[in-house]
Protein backbone atom coordinates (compact mmCIF):
# COMPACT_ATOMS: atom_id res chain seq x y z
CA UNK A 1 0.00 0.00 0.00
CA UNK A 2 1.21 3.56 -1.18
CA UNK A 3 2.08 5.90 1.50
CA UNK A 4 -0.68 8.45 -0.53
CA UNK A 5 -3.01 5.66 0.26
CA UNK A 6 -2.38 5.54 3.96
CA UNK A 7 -2.37 9.53 4.49
CA UNK A 8 -5.51 10.40 2.03
CA UNK A 9 -8.65 10.08 3.80
CA UNK A 10 -10.79 10.95 0.50
CA UNK A 11 -9.52 7.36 -0.33
CA UNK A 12 -11.52 5.94 2.79
CA UNK A 13 -9.17 3.26 3.55
CA UNK A 14 -7.66 2.51 7.07
CA UNK A 15 -4.62 0.72 7.24
CA UNK A 16 -4.78 -3.13 7.51
CA UNK A 17 -3.79 -3.40 11.10
CA UNK A 18 -6.68 -0.20 12.34
CA UNK A 19 -9.15 -2.70 10.23
CA UNK A 20 -8.29 -5.52 12.29
CA UNK A 21 -8.43 -3.86 15.85
CA UNK A 22 -11.72 -1.95 14.53
CA UNK A 23 -13.24 -5.18 13.68
CA UNK A 24 -12.57 -7.06 16.81
CA UNK A 25 -13.78 -4.44 19.38
CA UNK A 26 -16.87 -4.30 17.05
CA UNK A 27 -17.25 -8.58 17.36
CA UNK A 28 -16.35 -7.77 21.14
CA UNK A 29 -19.45 -5.09 21.68
CA UNK A 30 -21.53 -7.49 19.58
CA UNK A 31 -20.33 -10.84 21.93
CA UNK A 32 -21.03 -8.56 24.99
CA UNK A 33 -24.45 -7.53 23.61
CA UNK A 34 -25.63 -11.38 23.05
CA UNK A 35 -24.27 -12.72 26.50
CA UNK A 36 -25.37 -10.07 29.03
CA UNK A 37 -28.65 -9.30 27.67
CA UNK A 38 -30.51 -10.94 30.28
CA UNK A 39 -29.11 -9.40 32.80
CA UNK A 40 -29.84 -5.40 31.32
CA UNK A 41 -32.72 -3.51 31.27
CA UNK A 42 -35.05 -3.97 28.40
CA UNK A 43 -35.24 -0.82 27.40
CA UNK A 44 -31.54 1.38 27.77
CA UNK A 45 -31.09 4.34 29.22
CA UNK A 46 -34.79 5.74 28.25
CA UNK A 47 -34.81 9.37 26.97
CA UNK A 48 -33.27 11.43 24.28
CA UNK A 49 -29.11 10.78 23.86
CA UNK A 50 -26.98 12.84 26.15
CA UNK A 51 -25.81 16.30 23.94
CA UNK A 52 -21.85 15.65 25.20
CA UNK A 53 -19.84 13.68 22.57
CA UNK A 54 -20.23 14.35 18.76
CA UNK A 55 -23.53 12.71 17.89
CA UNK A 56 -25.10 16.33 17.69
CA UNK A 57 -22.11 18.96 16.36
CA UNK A 58 -21.85 19.86 13.04
CA UNK A 59 -19.99 17.21 10.78
CA UNK A 60 -16.12 17.78 11.04
CA UNK A 61 -13.90 18.76 8.72
CA UNK A 62 -11.06 16.60 9.66
CA UNK A 63 -11.87 12.98 10.19
CA UNK A 64 -11.06 11.58 14.38
CA UNK A 65 -10.09 8.88 15.55
CA UNK A 66 -11.78 5.72 14.04
CA UNK A 67 -11.84 3.75 17.32
CA UNK A 68 -12.80 6.67 19.59
CA UNK A 69 -15.68 7.60 17.11
CA UNK A 70 -16.61 3.43 17.47
CA UNK A 71 -16.29 3.75 21.01
CA UNK A 72 -18.69 6.88 21.21
CA UNK A 73 -21.33 4.94 18.70
CA UNK A 74 -21.30 1.78 21.27
CA UNK A 75 -22.59 4.10 24.04
CA UNK A 76 -24.10 7.32 22.91
CA UNK A 77 -25.83 5.21 20.42
CA UNK A 78 -26.29 1.90 20.67
CA UNK A 79 -27.14 2.54 24.90
CA UNK A 80 -30.23 4.27 23.77
CA UNK A 81 -32.33 1.47 22.39
CA UNK A 82 -35.16 -1.24 23.06
CA UNK A 83 -33.92 -4.03 23.06
CA UNK A 84 -36.28 -6.18 20.96
CA UNK A 85 -34.12 -9.62 21.40
CA UNK A 86 -34.33 -9.26 25.15
CA UNK A 87 -35.91 -12.24 26.94
CA UNK A 88 -37.99 -9.95 28.40
CA UNK A 89 -39.64 -8.26 25.30
CA UNK A 90 -42.62 -9.27 24.93
CA UNK A 91 -44.04 -6.18 23.25
CA UNK A 92 -45.27 -6.06 19.39
CA UNK A 93 -43.44 -8.75 17.76
CA UNK A 94 -39.81 -8.96 19.13
CA UNK A 95 -37.03 -9.64 16.83
CA UNK A 96 -34.89 -12.33 18.74
CA UNK A 97 -32.29 -12.62 15.97
CA UNK A 98 -29.04 -14.94 16.04
CA UNK A 99 -25.54 -14.52 16.04
CA UNK A 100 -24.97 -16.06 12.70
CA UNK A 101 -27.90 -13.94 10.88
CA UNK A 102 -25.37 -10.88 12.52
CA UNK A 103 -22.35 -12.22 11.28
CA UNK A 104 -24.01 -12.67 7.59
CA UNK A 105 -25.08 -9.15 8.07
CA UNK A 106 -21.81 -7.90 8.43
CA UNK A 107 -20.39 -10.15 5.47
CA UNK A 108 -22.77 -9.06 2.76
CA UNK A 109 -22.35 -5.42 3.81
CA UNK A 110 -18.76 -5.34 3.97
CA UNK A 111 -18.64 -7.10 0.76
CA UNK A 112 -20.93 -4.66 -0.57
CA UNK A 113 -23.14 -7.60 -2.48
CA UNK A 114 -25.35 -6.21 -5.08
CA UNK A 115 -27.91 -8.74 -5.10
CA UNK A 116 -30.52 -7.31 -8.05
CA UNK A 117 -28.72 -9.17 -10.51
CA UNK A 118 -27.39 -12.55 -11.55
CA UNK A 119 -24.69 -11.88 -13.96
CA UNK A 120 -21.29 -11.50 -12.14
CA UNK A 121 -23.03 -12.39 -9.11
CA UNK A 122 -24.25 -16.17 -9.33
CA UNK A 123 -23.33 -16.57 -5.99
CA UNK A 124 -25.61 -15.34 -3.64
CA UNK A 125 -28.26 -15.29 -6.64
CA UNK A 126 -27.86 -18.59 -6.02
CA UNK A 127 -28.45 -18.44 -2.61
CA UNK A 128 -31.60 -15.85 -2.54
CA UNK A 129 -33.05 -18.75 -4.66
CA UNK A 130 -32.06 -21.84 -2.18
CA UNK A 131 -33.21 -19.88 0.60
CA UNK A 132 -36.69 -19.16 -0.91
CA UNK A 133 -37.50 -22.25 -1.63
CA UNK A 134 -36.90 -23.39 1.91
CA UNK A 135 -39.60 -21.13 2.55
CA UNK A 136 -42.16 -21.84 -0.19
CA UNK A 137 -41.46 -25.27 1.15
CA UNK A 138 -42.04 -24.35 4.60
CA UNK A 139 -45.30 -22.83 4.05
CA UNK A 140 -46.56 -25.27 1.67
CA UNK A 141 -46.60 -23.59 -2.03
CA UNK A 142 -46.20 -25.50 -4.69
CA UNK A 143 -43.02 -25.69 -7.03
CA UNK A 144 -42.93 -23.13 -9.68
CA UNK A 145 -43.82 -20.77 -7.01
CA UNK A 146 -41.04 -18.06 -5.77
CA UNK A 147 -40.41 -14.60 -4.56
CA UNK A 148 -37.56 -12.56 -2.85
CA UNK A 149 -36.43 -11.20 0.12
CA UNK A 150 -37.55 -7.78 1.02
CA UNK A 151 -36.83 -5.10 3.63
CA UNK A 152 -39.92 -6.16 5.43
CA UNK A 153 -43.06 -7.13 5.81
CA UNK A 154 -44.28 -3.92 4.40
CA UNK A 155 -42.70 -4.22 1.26
CA UNK A 156 -43.78 -7.78 0.55
CA UNK A 157 -47.62 -6.94 1.09
CA UNK A 158 -47.09 -3.98 -0.93
CA UNK A 159 -44.82 -6.63 -3.60
CA UNK A 160 -47.80 -8.93 -3.46
CA UNK A 161 -50.89 -6.64 -4.53
CA UNK A 162 -49.34 -4.69 -6.94
CA UNK A 163 -48.78 -8.22 -8.41
CA UNK A 164 -52.47 -8.60 -7.79
CA UNK A 165 -53.63 -5.43 -9.21
CA UNK A 166 -51.53 -6.21 -12.49
CA UNK A 167 -52.89 -10.03 -12.78
CA UNK A 168 -56.44 -9.26 -11.98
CA UNK A 169 -56.64 -5.41 -12.88
CA UNK A 170 -54.22 -4.94 -15.59
CA UNK A 171 -53.53 -2.23 -13.26
CA UNK A 172 -56.51 -0.34 -13.99
CA UNK A 173 -58.23 0.59 -10.48
CA UNK A 174 -61.50 1.91 -11.33
CA UNK A 175 -64.51 0.46 -9.39
CA UNK A 176 -62.10 -2.20 -8.00
CA UNK A 177 -62.00 -3.49 -4.38
CA UNK A 178 -59.71 -5.23 -1.44
CA UNK A 179 -61.17 -6.56 1.57
CA UNK A 180 -59.48 -7.41 4.60
CA UNK A 181 -60.97 -7.22 8.28
CA UNK A 182 -60.53 -4.43 10.90
CA UNK A 183 -57.66 -6.36 12.46
CA UNK A 184 -55.41 -6.28 9.71
CA UNK A 185 -51.73 -4.92 9.60
CA UNK A 186 -51.78 -1.53 8.77
CA UNK A 187 -49.16 -2.38 6.15
CA UNK A 188 -51.63 -3.82 3.65
CA UNK A 189 -53.81 -0.34 3.47
CA UNK A 190 -50.51 1.71 3.45
CA UNK A 191 -49.58 -0.84 0.93
CA UNK A 192 -52.76 -0.46 -1.00
CA UNK A 193 -52.73 3.67 -0.86
CA UNK A 194 -49.28 3.61 -2.01
CA UNK A 195 -50.46 1.51 -5.08
CA UNK A 196 -52.91 4.20 -5.56
CA UNK A 197 -56.02 2.83 -4.01
CA UNK A 198 -58.54 5.34 -3.08
CA UNK A 199 -59.46 4.78 1.01
CA UNK A 200 -63.03 3.69 0.12
CA UNK A 201 -61.73 1.24 -2.25
CA UNK A 202 -60.20 -0.55 0.82
CA UNK A 203 -63.21 -2.60 2.49
CA UNK A 204 -62.60 -3.34 6.33
CA UNK A 205 -65.12 -5.81 7.52
CA UNK A 206 -65.24 -6.06 11.38
CA UNK A 207 -64.26 -9.41 12.59
CA UNK A 208 -65.78 -11.23 15.22
CA UNK A 209 -65.56 -11.80 19.14
CA UNK A 210 -62.53 -14.42 18.35
CA UNK A 211 -60.68 -11.18 15.79
CA UNK A 212 -61.00 -13.31 12.90
CA UNK A 213 -62.66 -12.48 9.66
CA UNK A 214 -66.11 -14.91 8.70
CA UNK A 215 -66.51 -15.80 4.86
CA UNK A 216 -70.18 -14.66 5.60
CA UNK A 217 -69.48 -11.56 6.25
CA UNK A 218 -67.40 -11.17 3.30
CA UNK A 219 -69.48 -13.08 1.06
CA UNK A 220 -71.89 -10.48 2.22
CA UNK A 221 -70.24 -7.26 1.48
CA UNK A 222 -69.26 -8.84 -2.00
CA UNK A 223 -72.60 -9.04 -2.92
CA UNK A 224 -73.61 -5.51 -2.22
CA UNK A 225 -70.59 -4.36 -3.59
CA UNK A 226 -71.40 -6.11 -7.11
CA UNK A 227 -74.87 -5.15 -6.87
CA UNK A 228 -73.61 -1.31 -6.61
CA UNK A 229 -71.17 -1.94 -10.00
CA UNK A 230 -67.71 -2.18 -8.06
CA UNK A 231 -65.57 -4.81 -9.27
CA UNK A 232 -64.35 -7.09 -6.04
CA UNK A 233 -60.72 -8.07 -7.02
CA UNK A 234 -58.93 -8.94 -3.52
CA UNK A 235 -58.68 -10.48 -0.45
CA UNK A 236 -56.10 -9.68 2.02
CA UNK A 237 -56.51 -11.98 4.70
CA UNK A 238 -54.30 -12.92 8.32
CA UNK A 239 -52.37 -15.84 9.31
CA UNK A 240 -51.65 -14.00 12.83
CA UNK A 241 -52.68 -10.53 13.86
CA UNK A 242 -49.85 -8.39 15.09
CA UNK A 243 -52.58 -7.52 17.89
CA UNK A 244 -54.03 -10.84 19.33
CA UNK A 245 -52.51 -13.35 17.10
CA UNK A 246 -55.28 -14.90 15.52
CA UNK A 247 -56.14 -16.23 12.15
CA UNK A 248 -58.66 -16.06 9.41
CA UNK A 249 -60.08 -19.33 8.43
CA UNK A 250 -57.85 -19.41 5.46
CA UNK A 251 -59.05 -22.51 3.93
CA UNK A 252 -62.93 -21.44 3.78
CA UNK A 253 -61.64 -17.81 2.83
CA UNK A 254 -59.41 -19.79 0.01
CA UNK A 255 -62.72 -21.62 -1.19
CA UNK A 256 -64.78 -18.00 -1.47
CA UNK A 257 -62.11 -16.42 -3.38
CA UNK A 258 -62.22 -19.10 -5.62
CA UNK A 259 -65.63 -19.42 -6.40
CA UNK A 260 -66.10 -15.26 -6.26
CA UNK A 261 -62.78 -14.71 -8.27
CA UNK A 262 -60.86 -13.35 -5.86
CA UNK A 263 -57.25 -12.99 -5.97
CA UNK A 264 -56.18 -14.06 -1.91
CA UNK A 265 -52.97 -11.98 -0.42
CA UNK A 266 -52.49 -13.43 3.11
CA UNK A 267 -50.19 -11.63 5.19
CA UNK A 268 -48.11 -14.31 7.73
CA UNK A 269 -45.22 -11.80 8.23
CA UNK A 270 -45.39 -12.54 11.71
CA UNK A 271 -47.10 -15.70 11.62
CA UNK A 272 -46.29 -17.69 8.77
CA UNK A 273 -43.50 -19.56 10.55
CA UNK A 274 -46.01 -21.26 13.17
CA UNK A 275 -47.07 -24.04 10.47
CA UNK A 276 -43.70 -25.34 12.21
CA UNK A 277 -45.72 -25.62 15.54
CA UNK A 278 -48.45 -28.81 15.76
CA UNK A 279 -50.96 -25.65 16.70
CA UNK A 280 -50.22 -23.44 14.20
CA UNK A 281 -50.61 -25.89 11.67
CA UNK A 282 -53.81 -27.01 12.42
CA UNK A 283 -54.50 -23.21 12.58
CA UNK A 284 -52.72 -22.01 9.48
CA UNK A 285 -54.63 -24.51 6.92
CA UNK A 286 -55.07 -23.04 3.81
CA UNK A 287 -51.88 -20.98 3.73
CA UNK A 288 -50.72 -23.28 0.70
CA UNK A 289 -53.75 -21.79 -1.24
CA UNK A 290 -52.66 -18.27 -1.01
CA UNK A 291 -51.55 -16.48 -4.35
CA UNK A 292 -49.27 -14.39 -2.67
CA UNK A 293 -48.19 -14.08 0.67
CA UNK A 294 -45.79 -12.09 3.25
CA UNK A 295 -43.06 -13.55 5.97
CA UNK A 296 -41.04 -11.90 7.87
CA UNK A 297 -37.72 -14.23 8.48
CA UNK A 298 -36.75 -11.07 10.84
CA UNK A 299 -39.53 -12.00 13.35
CA UNK A 300 -40.25 -15.66 14.02
CA UNK A 301 -37.14 -17.08 11.93
CA UNK A 302 -34.85 -15.21 14.01
CA UNK A 303 -32.89 -13.02 11.55
CA UNK A 304 -31.38 -9.79 11.99
CA UNK A 305 -33.29 -6.99 10.69
CA UNK A 306 -34.04 -6.49 7.98
CA UNK A 307 -35.24 -9.50 6.23
CA UNK A 308 -39.06 -9.64 4.76
CA UNK A 309 -39.75 -12.07 2.05
CA UNK A 310 -42.75 -12.12 -0.62
CA UNK A 311 -43.75 -15.48 -2.19
CA UNK A 312 -46.28 -15.56 -5.30
CA UNK A 313 -47.86 -18.58 -6.75
CA UNK A 314 -46.36 -18.01 -10.11
CA UNK A 315 -42.49 -16.95 -10.17
CA UNK A 316 -42.86 -15.28 -13.26
CA UNK A 317 -45.77 -13.11 -12.38
CA UNK A 318 -42.95 -11.07 -10.84
CA UNK A 319 -40.94 -10.68 -13.62
CA UNK A 320 -44.75 -10.00 -15.89
CA UNK A 321 -45.31 -6.95 -13.02
CA UNK A 322 -42.06 -5.09 -12.43
CA UNK A 323 -39.45 -5.32 -15.17
CA UNK A 324 -38.52 -2.44 -16.78
CA UNK A 325 -35.19 -2.52 -18.76
CA UNK A 326 -33.82 1.20 -19.79
CA UNK A 327 -30.76 0.91 -22.17
CA UNK A 328 -28.30 1.54 -19.50
CA UNK A 329 -29.33 -2.45 -17.91
CA UNK A 330 -28.91 -4.03 -21.36
CA UNK A 331 -25.83 -5.34 -20.96
CA UNK A 332 -26.83 -7.58 -17.73
CA UNK A 333 -30.15 -8.66 -18.52
CA UNK A 334 -30.96 -12.07 -20.30
CA UNK A 335 -34.38 -14.10 -20.36
CA UNK A 336 -32.56 -16.71 -18.71
CA UNK A 337 -31.36 -14.88 -15.44
CA UNK A 338 -32.59 -14.38 -12.38
CA UNK A 339 -32.40 -10.23 -11.99
CA UNK A 340 -33.98 -9.72 -8.49
CA UNK A 341 -34.42 -5.99 -9.59
CA UNK A 342 -36.82 -6.99 -11.87
CA UNK A 343 -38.86 -8.78 -9.43
CA UNK A 344 -39.65 -5.81 -7.19
CA UNK A 345 -39.36 -1.83 -6.77
CA UNK A 346 -36.10 -1.90 -5.30
CA UNK A 347 -33.87 -2.00 -8.22
CA UNK A 348 -30.50 -1.81 -5.51
CA UNK A 349 -30.77 -4.60 -3.21
CA UNK A 350 -28.82 -5.91 -0.61
CA UNK A 351 -27.83 -9.36 0.23
CA UNK A 352 -30.49 -10.44 2.88
CA UNK A 353 -30.32 -14.36 1.92
CA UNK A 354 -27.08 -14.78 3.17
CA UNK A 355 -28.54 -14.19 7.08
CA UNK A 356 -30.64 -17.16 6.99
CA UNK A 357 -28.79 -19.11 4.80
CA UNK A 358 -26.21 -19.07 7.26
CA UNK A 359 -28.66 -19.64 10.53
CA UNK A 360 -30.13 -22.81 9.03
CA UNK A 361 -27.09 -24.33 7.92
CA UNK A 362 -25.74 -23.71 11.57
CA UNK A 363 -28.22 -24.64 13.56
CA UNK A 364 -30.78 -27.18 11.25
CA UNK A 365 -34.22 -26.67 10.53
CA UNK A 366 -34.90 -29.10 13.65
CA UNK A 367 -33.74 -25.95 16.05
CA UNK A 368 -36.30 -23.71 13.79
CA UNK A 369 -39.09 -26.28 14.79
CA UNK A 370 -38.50 -26.77 18.37
CA UNK A 371 -37.75 -22.67 18.67
CA UNK A 372 -41.38 -21.94 17.25
CA UNK A 373 -42.97 -24.65 18.94
CA UNK A 374 -41.62 -23.27 22.36
CA UNK A 375 -43.10 -19.83 21.59
CA UNK A 376 -46.45 -21.26 20.86
CA UNK A 377 -46.27 -23.26 24.00
CA UNK A 378 -45.01 -20.35 26.30
CA UNK A 379 -48.19 -18.25 25.19
CA UNK A 380 -50.23 -21.06 26.22
CA UNK A 381 -48.41 -21.27 29.32
CA UNK A 382 -49.09 -17.77 30.36
CA UNK A 383 -52.75 -18.12 29.93
CA UNK A 384 -52.87 -21.21 32.02
CA UNK A 385 -51.21 -18.96 34.97
CA UNK A 386 -53.73 -16.34 33.88
CA UNK A 387 -57.05 -17.98 34.19
CA UNK A 388 -54.99 -19.59 37.67
CA UNK A 389 -55.66 -16.15 38.94
CA UNK A 390 -59.03 -14.40 39.63
CA UNK A 391 -57.34 -11.06 39.50
CA UNK A 392 -56.77 -11.93 35.51
CA UNK A 393 -58.75 -12.55 33.11
CA UNK A 394 -57.86 -14.00 29.96
CA UNK A 395 -59.25 -11.71 27.08
CA UNK A 396 -58.93 -14.21 23.69
CA UNK A 397 -57.06 -18.20 23.79
CA UNK A 398 -53.05 -17.65 22.73
CA UNK A 399 -52.70 -17.81 19.59
CA UNK A 400 -49.61 -18.28 17.72
CA UNK A 401 -47.25 -17.39 20.89
CA UNK A 402 -49.53 -14.43 21.44
CA UNK A 403 -51.80 -13.90 24.53
CA UNK A 404 -54.42 -10.97 25.73
CA UNK A 405 -55.52 -10.50 29.37
CA UNK A 406 -57.03 -7.54 31.75
CA UNK A 407 -56.61 -7.08 35.65
CA UNK A 408 -60.16 -7.21 37.29
CA UNK A 409 -61.24 -6.22 40.35
CA UNK A 410 -64.75 -6.01 41.33
CA UNK A 411 -66.28 -2.60 41.78
CA UNK A 412 -64.40 -0.81 39.18
CA UNK A 413 -65.97 0.39 35.92
CA UNK A 414 -64.65 -0.49 32.72
CA UNK A 415 -63.35 2.74 32.12
CA UNK A 416 -61.42 2.58 34.95
CA UNK A 417 -59.82 -0.57 33.83
CA UNK A 418 -58.16 0.46 30.84
CA UNK A 419 -56.85 3.49 32.94
CA UNK A 420 -55.50 0.48 35.49
CA UNK A 421 -54.09 -1.49 32.04
CA UNK A 422 -52.34 1.27 30.52
CA UNK A 423 -50.69 2.74 33.67
CA UNK A 424 -49.81 -0.78 34.97
CA UNK A 425 -47.86 -1.03 31.57
CA UNK A 426 -46.17 2.06 31.66
CA UNK A 427 -45.07 1.76 35.06
CA UNK A 428 -43.47 -2.14 33.84
CA UNK A 429 -41.72 -0.41 31.16
CA UNK A 430 -40.64 2.59 32.92
CA UNK A 431 -38.75 -0.19 35.57
CA UNK A 432 -36.50 -1.84 32.71
CA UNK A 433 -37.74 -5.46 33.80
CA UNK A 434 -39.90 -6.22 31.20
CA UNK A 435 -41.54 -4.32 27.86
CA UNK A 436 -45.04 -5.47 27.46
CA UNK A 437 -47.73 -3.55 25.15
CA UNK A 438 -51.06 -2.88 24.84
CA UNK A 439 -53.75 -3.44 22.27
CA UNK A 440 -57.72 -3.25 21.80
CA UNK A 441 -59.74 -6.55 22.43
CA UNK A 442 -63.41 -6.09 22.36
CA UNK A 443 -63.62 -2.21 22.48
CA UNK A 444 -61.43 -2.34 26.30
CA UNK A 445 -57.46 -1.68 26.39
CA UNK A 446 -56.16 -5.40 27.39
CA UNK A 447 -52.61 -6.44 28.23
CA UNK A 448 -50.74 -8.60 25.87
CA UNK A 449 -47.40 -11.09 26.02
CA UNK A 450 -45.94 -11.97 22.45
CA UNK A 451 -43.02 -15.00 23.45
CA UNK A 452 -42.00 -16.00 20.32
CA UNK A 453 -38.22 -15.18 21.38
CA UNK A 454 -36.75 -18.82 22.13
CA UNK A 455 -34.56 -17.52 25.09
CA UNK A 456 -37.74 -16.30 26.65
CA UNK A 457 -38.07 -18.40 29.83
CA UNK A 458 -40.74 -19.74 31.74
CA UNK A 459 -39.65 -17.84 35.04
CA UNK A 460 -39.35 -14.87 32.46
CA UNK A 461 -43.43 -14.66 32.26
CA UNK A 462 -43.94 -15.54 35.79
CA UNK A 463 -41.97 -12.96 37.14
CA UNK A 464 -43.32 -10.38 34.69
CA UNK A 465 -47.13 -11.13 35.73
CA UNK A 466 -46.46 -11.15 38.84
CA UNK A 467 -44.94 -7.58 38.45
CA UNK A 468 -47.48 -6.15 36.33
CA UNK A 469 -50.04 -7.57 38.74
CA UNK A 470 -48.71 -5.64 41.31
CA UNK A 471 -48.55 -2.36 39.34
CA UNK A 472 -52.00 -2.70 38.43
CA UNK A 473 -52.96 -3.21 41.76
CA UNK A 474 -51.56 -0.12 43.09
CA UNK A 475 -53.27 1.85 39.72
CA UNK A 476 -56.13 0.75 41.20
CA UNK A 477 -55.91 1.44 44.49
CA UNK A 478 -54.66 5.03 43.91
CA UNK A 479 -57.80 5.54 41.76
CA UNK A 480 -59.95 4.02 44.00
CA UNK A 481 -58.60 6.58 46.77
CA UNK A 482 -59.11 9.33 43.97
Amino acid sequence: MSDTTKTDPSLFILPAEDMRALGYRAIDMLVEHVTGLADRPVVSHRGAPPDAGAIGQPPPGAGRDAMAVLEEAGWDILGHISHIDHPRFFAYVPGANNYMSALGALLAAGFNVFAGVEPGNEGPTRVERIAIDWLRQMVGLPPGAGGLFTSGGSMANLTGLAVARHRRLGDRLERAVIYCSDQIHSSVERGARTLGFAPEQICKIAADAACRLTPAALADQIAQDRAAGRIPFALAASAGTTSTGTADPLDALADLCAREGLWLHVDAAFGGPGVLSRQGKKLLAGLERADSLSLDPHKWLFQSIDCGCVLVRQEAWLAETFRIVPDYMKDSHHDAATNYRDWSVETTRGFRALKLWLSVQTFGMDAFRAAVQRGVDLAEQAEQMLRADPDWRVMLPASLGVITFRYHRDGLSEKTLDAVTQTAITRLVDSGYAFVSSTMVGGRKVMRLCTINPRTTEADVAQTLARLKDHAREAAEGLTAD
